[in-house]
């Protein structure tokens, strides 16, 4: 019942912005390419939905504005990546620095490592606590 209803929805999706662009309101095509459906919930079925004649890709997980979603909607994966990459800024800065001056290195931290860690904190915090995976 929900997929015919999902289904007949992005049909009218897709024909009301083929409409805009027929008269010329939106100077931006619909890329189909570029969709994708992420199956959330252990019922769900995973039907397969198309727009266009186009079969949308199924995606265990997505990446949007930073942001990692899965189909858990767990963060583990989004914390991981912060993790890594902090991690590799601090190593960067191990072996760059060869005078390791207190107030250069905490300026150092401030500015190249902290924001790996804060980026997209209101996504997840603090419903995750242990972020080192």
């Amino acid at each position: 019942m929900d997929y015919s209803v999902l289904q007949k929805d992005l049909d009218l999706f897709l024909e009301q912005t083929e409409k805009m662009q027929r008269q010329r309101k939106w100077q931006m095509l619909f890329n189909v390419l570029k969709c994708k459906v992420m199956h959330l919930g252990y019922k769900n079925h995973g039907y397969s939905y198309y727009i266009d004649g186009k079969q949308l890709d199924t995606v265990e997980e997505e990446k949007d504005l930073r942001i990692i979603i899965t189909k858990d909607l767990k963060v583990s994966q989004q914390c991981k990546q912060a993790y890594a990459k902090a991690s590799r800024m601090l190593g960067l800065i191990n072996r760059s620095i060869k005078h390791k001056d207190r107030d250069i290195l905490l300026s150092l931290y401030k500015s190249l490592v902290r924001p790996h860690l804060e980026c997209c904190i209101p996504a997840w915090s603090p419903h995750y606590v242990n972020c080192k995976g």
